[in-house]
């Protein structure tokens, strides 16, 4: 099993590193556009081996593709990150270019890889890879709902005090701190429906600080976030190269289901080694599909900036 990340920076050398504790590939490659960059976390990285005792081959690569050929999964994290008072809308013009060649690029080496897509704005990214790309919709997953179901489960514990892990709780819609939808209705603690735990004004405001957990961190850190991140998207390749069937909140293409068509969007769908295999309804009450119907639009209008680019 052979996988490449493209982007070294601190989420793309995060998940890199998750994926090569997990044991996830016989071969990781991390490519960069900074000279030397990657070889340098790629070192660092395999100076850990007898550390953590893992037995990953780990290579750094300066823009070199050649070398993540016969890559497997390719996860791609390239592009600038977000900056304080910064939205996810404003990173397009840089980050679609980038993007888009990062795609051409892998797929000459790669033709058979599953691309997992983390750069952002992420919808727009997914769309965008799957457009330019021609690859079966299967193949292309976007990362976000994975990562902003996280931080949901991490504001019901704190809300709740208790274990995150003991939570179910699920963020669908777009990736964005307008766009995204923590579905409060669905929320369980081991099987007790959270609203039942909690008062409305206190479920409101778990939603309201999971819809800008982005941005909080943010503005905290003046940069974007990367620990959680980088283990969300090894949690996905891990449900690829293991085959795990396991159901995550992700931006695939949609053809009809939610309502919604030709547009790539966060809904639950079960993950294995093609790629995600099947979309789950969670049959949304008419006030939870008005609100997906509205971040479909919203992520719309960002799509609309790669047709005014000609990227697509």
């Amino acid at each position: 099993m052979k996988i490449t990340v493209v982007g070294a920076g601190a989420v793309g050398a995060t998940c890199a590193d998750n994926i090569a504790r997990k044991e996830l590939a016989t071969e990781l490659v991390l490519l960069d556009i900074k000279e030397g960059f990657a070889e340098g976390k790629a070192m660092d990285m395999m100076q850990t081996a007898t550390l953590l005792g893992f037995d990953t081959k780990i290579t750094g690569s300066t823009n070199d593709y050649s070398k993540t050929a016969n890559s497997d999964v390719v996860v791609i994290t390239s592009g600038i990150p977000r900056k304080p008072g910064m939205t996810r809308e404003e990173l397009i013009g840089t980050n679609a270019n980038i993007v888009k060649g990062v795609v051409e690029n892998t797929l000459k080496y790669s033709p058979n890889a599953i691309i997992v897509v983390i750069s952002n704005p992420m919808d727009t990214m997914t769309y965008l890879a799957l457009k330019s790309s021609g690859l079966p919709k299967n193949r292309i997953i976007g990362m976000g709902g994975i990562l902003d179901s996280a931080r949901f489960k991490y504001y019901l514990s704190q809300a709740l005090n208790c274990s995150a892990n003991d939570l179910h709780g699920v963020v669908i819609g777009g990736h964005g701190d307008t766009t995204m939808i923590p579905l409060t209705r669905l929320a369980q603690l081991n099987g007790f429906a959270v609203s039942n735990l909690l008062d409305a004004a206190t479920l409101q405001k778990v939603a309201a600080d999971t819809m800008v957990g982005g941005a909080t961190l943010t503005g905290l850190l003046g940069t974007s976030a990367w620990y959680a991140p980088g283990a969300a998207g090894a949690a996905l390749v891990e449900s690829i190269v293991r085959d795990e069937k396991k159901v995550f909140p992700c931006c695939v293409s949609l053809d009809g289901e939610y309502g919604q068509k030709d547009i790539c969007l966060g809904v639950p769908v079960v993950i294995g080694k093609n790629g995600w295999e099947k979309i789950l309804d969670y049959k949304l009450n008419d006030e939870e599909q008005a609100t997906f119907n509205k971040s479909a639009d919203a992520v719309r209008n960002m799509n609309a900036v790669l047709h005014d680019m000609n990227v697509i």
